[in-house]
């Protein structure tokens, strides 16, 4: 039987990231999607693994041919996409997939799949919230934090378009919510 596709957005310090990871560890039958980038391998980052990793050039030529569910230039020349066929692959297996993307990656892969995918944003209890938490993971300077709470405010904006929003603001209570509508999503022929 086909899998289904667990689409996870998130403005950056919502808390996505240790959902995700909650959610992989409990018997749900979860893969996590593996993107390209065109980023270089990082300390034992492998091809295949982590990432794909690809050429600029290469990233281009498979935007061009529509390979992309969906893709962002971060920086010049600097890529992060999901593979249409990877993700079509690990469907195939049985896999129910799950994602960890920008808001407007969250919304392109749920258009795609519509019913067969189910949306959720992390939603931070407040803009003064996360800030606190960007600035305690004490790893970007203030400026940098600035521009993140600005797209934090600009992400926020996208929560009405997703399935579910969950609120983080009691990490447990947000792990319990997130196992609940997962399962029953799952559940649902």
């Amino acid at each position: 039987m086909a899998g289904k596709l667990i689409v996870f957005s998130a403005p950056s310090g919502a808390g996505k990231s240790t959902l995700i990871r909650y959610l992989l560890e409990q018997d749900l039958n979860l893969a996590f999607s593996i993107s390209a980038t065109s980023r270089a391998p990082r300390g034992t980052e492998r091809h295949g693994v982590e990432y794909f990793f690809l050429s600029a050039e290469e990233f281009r030529q498979r935007i061009a041919n529509g390979e992309f569910l969906e893709y962002e230039e971060v920086y010049p020349d600097r890529f992060y996409g999901t593979l249409k066929a990877q993700v079509e692959k690990q469907l195939a297996e049985g896999q129910n997939v799950i994602f960890d993307v920008d808001v407007v990656g969250g919304c392109r892969i749920k258009e795609y799949y519509g019913e067969r995918a189910l949306s959720v944003f992390v939603q931070p209890p407040s803009v003064e919230e996360l800030r606190r938490r960007l600035t305690g993971r004490g790893t970007d300077k203030p400026e940098v934090i600035e521009d993140r709470i600005a797209k934090a405010e600009y992400e926020l904006g996208f929560a009405p378009r997703f399935d579910v929003v969950i609120v983080n603001d009691d990490l447990q209570q947000a792990q319990q919510e997130a196992l609940r509508v997962v399962k029953d999503f799952l559940e649902k022929p």
